[in-house]
C-alpha cells in the first residue's frame, strides 16, 4: 500500500492580514500580496488576486466585482477570503502532486477575536487538507518573528499596528499578561486622510490615493529628521465634478492622524496600568517593541518615547514579523505547542 504521508512533507505559515497576505514555508517567503480579489460579476469566477486585484480596485467596471475580504483584522467575507487564500497558495504549489496535502498549517489571528471569528479562519484553512491546522495569536507570533524569547519569565510589550486593528500586549512565559485592543490602524488612517480632503477642500480621493499619501509623507510628529517633500494629490472636485490637484505636506498629515495616534497611546498607557509590577519593571528595561505594517509612520519612535517615556524599538521587517514567527513555530511545533490553538 502506498504511504500517503510521504506526500505530506510540506507545511505553510500564513499571515492573513487586512491589507497584505504573506505565506511562508519553514525557511522562505513564498507569497507577499495585497489582500484583494476580483470576481467576474456574472460567472463569479476569479479574475485576479493579490497585486493584480489591488491595481483594479476602485478602477473597475460593472462586469467586475472587487472584494477586500478582511475588515478589522478578521474575515468579513468568508467565501471571498477562502478563495483568495486558495488562489495565493496555488501560486506556489501548482506544480505539486494533487496527492500533496500538508503536514502543518499555522495561521496568525488577532488576540481580540471571538470563537466565531476564529472558526471562520479555521474553516477557510480546512480546504488544504492539512494533517495539523493551528492558529497563533498575532502579537505572540510577531514577538517570535522579532527574535524575542516569549517563553522566558520576562515581560515584553508588543504593539502591533496592522491594517484593521492595533493590539497592545504584554507577554511572559508564552502567555499574555495584559492586553488592550483598538480598532484604529492603517485602514482608519487612510479613511481619515480621505475625510480630511472631503471636509477641508471639497475634494474626493480614493482610498488607494489616501494610502499613498500615508506611505509617501505620513508622519505623527513635526520633529522628524528626514522631512519628505510635499506631494500633489489628484482627486475630484465635489462641487464642480472636475479633476483637481492639491499639494499636501507631512505637517498636515500629522494633524490628520493626531487623534488616532492619541487613541493608541492611551491604550498603551492603559495596558501598562494593568500590568503586574514585576513585568512593568521588565518593560522599563526592555522598552516597547512596535511592529505591523503601519509601524513605519515617520516620527512614531520619537513621539512614543516623548509621551510614554520608555525606549521604543521598531522592527526592521515590521510587515513580516507575524509570518516569520509563524514560520518559526513550523520549524519546531512541539517547542511552541503552548502558543498554538487547535
Amino acid at each position: 500500500m502506498m504511504n500517503f504521508n510521504f506526500f505530506r512533507n510540506r507545511s505553510l505559515a500564513i499571515d492573513l492580514g487586512n491589507n497584505n497576505t504573506l505565506v511562508r514555508d519553514k525557511n522562505n517567503l513564498l507569497v507577499a500580496q495585497p489582500s484583494y480579489i476580483v470576481f467576474e460579476t456574472e460567472s463569479n469566477r476569479v479574475k485576479a488576486v493579490g497585486e493584480k486585484a489591488y491595481n483594479m480596485f476602485e478602477k473597475n467596471h460593472d462586469d467586475l466585482k472587487p472584494v477586500k475580504p478582511l475588515r478589522g483584522g478578521v474575515i468579513a467575507d468568508y467565501d471571498s477570503a477562502s478563495r483568495m487564500i486558495h488562489e495565493m497558495v496555488r501560486q506556489v504549489t501548482r506544480d505539486k502532486s494533487f496527492l500533496g496535502g500538508y503536514e502543518y498549517i499555522i495561521s496568525g489571528i488577532p488576540f481580540a477575536t471571538t470563537e466565531v471569528e476564529r472558526r471562520a479562519l479555521r474553516d477557510a484553512l480546512d480546504q488544504f487538507n492539512a494533517k495539523h491546522t493551528y492558529l497563533i495569536f498575532e502579537p505572540l507570533a510577531a514577538a517570535m518573528g522579532m527574535g524575542l524569547n516569549i517563553q522566558e519569565p520576562n515581560g515584553k510589550m508588543i504593539i502591533d499596528i496592522g491594517g484593521g486593528i492595533t493590539e497592545i500586549v504584554i507577554t511572559s512565559l508564552s502567555g499574555i499578561a495584559a492586553f488592550q485592543s483598538v480598532k484604529v490602524a492603517g485602514d482608519s488612517f487612510d479613511e481619515e486622510i480621505q475625510d480630511h480632503f472631503r471636509r477641508a477642500y471639497n475634494m474626493a480621493i480614493g482610498l488607494k490615493t489616501a494610502e499613498q499619501v500615508k506611505i509617501k509623507i505620513g508622519a505623527v510628529t513635526d520633529s522628524i529628521k528626514d522631512i519628505p517633500d510635499p506631494i500633489m494629490v489628484r482627486g475630484k472636485d465635489l462641487i464642480e465634478g472636475i479633476p483637481v490637484t492639491r499639494k499636501i505636506d507631512h505637517t498636515e498629515v500629522v494633524r490628520i492622524l493626531d487623534k488616532s495616534i492619541n487613541a493608541i497611546e492611551h491604550a498603551v498607557i492603559q495596558t501598562l496600568e494593568t500590568c503586574p509590577p514585576e513585568l512593568a519593571a521588565d518593560i522599563y528595561q526592555n522598552g516597547i517593541h512596535i511592529t505591523g505594517g503601519n509601524a513605519y509612520l515617520r516620527g512614531l519612535r520619537e513621539r512614543f518615547e516623548d509621551r510614554i517615556k520608555l525606549p521604543v524599538h521598531i522592527d526592521d521587517e515590521a510587515l513580516h514579523s507575524v509570518s516569520k514567527g509563524a514560520a518559526k513555530a513550523l520549524q519546531d511545533p512541539k517547542k511552541y505547542r503552548s502558543v498554538l490553538l487547535e
